[in-house]
């Protein structure tokens, strides 16, 4: 059986998903919030060790003004709700994005989340907040400049030392992506990351990406015959 040791998810389709049911686009939000621990916990039960999963885009702040304060104050009631589980399941919590940009609130709701879980060793859940991969890759590039003019770095690099200055440095190359709702693009996702990385692009939307859904994801990667560029002995 092939390893898929890091996943990736686009959790899209969460507004749509209320509209349909004659909801505001915040109740799909709240419903897919709590998912995440639905997933995660599946995911840690089907073996994957990294779960990245895209909570808020740089491109998202072009919401209404209304959603986007409903998105942010999420994290507190998630984290309210589930972190002591997650620790007790022994869960590592991460954060990639520019939290810098985020209200001090929500801010510190995830750092005190990584900062709580940072000894656990179990399933590491990577949350995607503010994230957007050419600014990661833009932000990489600008550290190694610095680091050239600086002295602390070598002037000339290869991918694996390009690495070192990503937000996912810490983590392995993405093996299995899969988007729900049914869109078919990956939004300025991990473009680096998922190189490699088998696709999947799945109608459910994210309230109802339920963990049989996820199994039928993973069940389609081990049918993937990966080359990595290469070609079938």
């Amino acid at each position: 059986m092939k390893e898929c040791r890091h996943v990736a998810i686009i959790m899209d389709g969460n507004g749509r998903w209320a509209k349909a049911q004659g909801k505001p686009r915040t109740y799909g939000h709240l419903v897919g919030s709590d998912n995440v621990r639905t997933i995660a916990i599946a995911a840690d039960e089907l073996g994957v060790k990294y779960l990245t999963l895209y909570a808020f885009s740089t491109e998202n702040w072009k919401r209404s003004q209304e959603e986007v304060g409903y998105i942010m104050k999420l994290p507190a009631y998630f984290f309210r709700k589930y972190m002591q589980e997650f620790l007790d399941r022994g869960y590592q919590m991460h954060m990639i994005g520019e939290l810098d940009a985020l209200p001090e609130s929500t801010r510190k709701v995830l750092l005190d989340a990584v900062e709580e879980s940072k000894d656990n060793t179990g399933l590491n859940l990577n949350i995607a907040i503010n994230y957007g991969s050419h600014r990661e890759i833009v932000l990489a590039a600008n550290q190694y400049a610095r680091d050239v003019k600086e002295g602390k770095a070598e002037l000339g690099i290869d991918e694996k030392g390009f690495e070192k200055y990503l937000m996912t440095k810490d983590f392995p190359p993405v093996d299995l992506l899969i988007r729900t709702s049914g869109e078919e693009r990956i939004s300025n996702y991990l473009l680096w990351q998922i190189a490699y990385a088998e696709l999947e692009f799945v109608p459910e939307s994210w309230p109802e990406f339920t963990p049989e859904v996820f199994r039928r994801c993973m069940e389609e990667y081990q049918a993937r015959d990966r080359r990595f560029g290469g070609v079938k002995a």
